[in-house]
């Protein structure tokens, strides 16, 4: 179960704009990701390499977590990510990201959100 200390760490790397180094330092080496009802991704290198595709693509991006809840080993988090691409496009994420931790990492997260919202 993660204390509210390291979820807070957590939440403050990903903010930093780390996204990739949130995922290597927080997940479990056999971690899952799913977006929305997507098949899941598996595996930490996965998820990193995934990650890192997805900021190559963007000329930046600014996340904003509006609010979290910690639960025993299960987690909510809201955040807004705003993407503004390399053609000047913007698109604004809002999402809810339910997770499972096992001790202090992260094993089991899914995102709820409506997809390609544009600012």
């Amino acid at each position: 179960m993660p204390s509210r200390a390291r979820l807070d760490e957590f939440i403050a790397v990903v903010v930093s704009g780390d996204h990739a180094g949130a995922i290597e330092r927080y997940y479990t080496e056999d971690a899952t990701m799913q977006e929305n009802s997507a098949p899941p991704r598996v595996g930490r290198d996965v998820l990193v390499g995934q990650e890192r595709a997805t900021l190559e693509r963007v000329s930046s991006v600014v996340t904003t977590c509006v609010s979290s809840v910690l639960e025993g080993d299960r987690v909510a988090i809201h955040w807004i990510f705003d993407f503004t691409y390399p053609s000047g496009a913007a698109m604004r994420i809002d999402e809810v990201a339910m997770q499972e931790w096992r001790g202090d990492r992260i094993f089991r997260e899914r995102f709820f959100y409506e997809p390609s919202k544009k600012a």
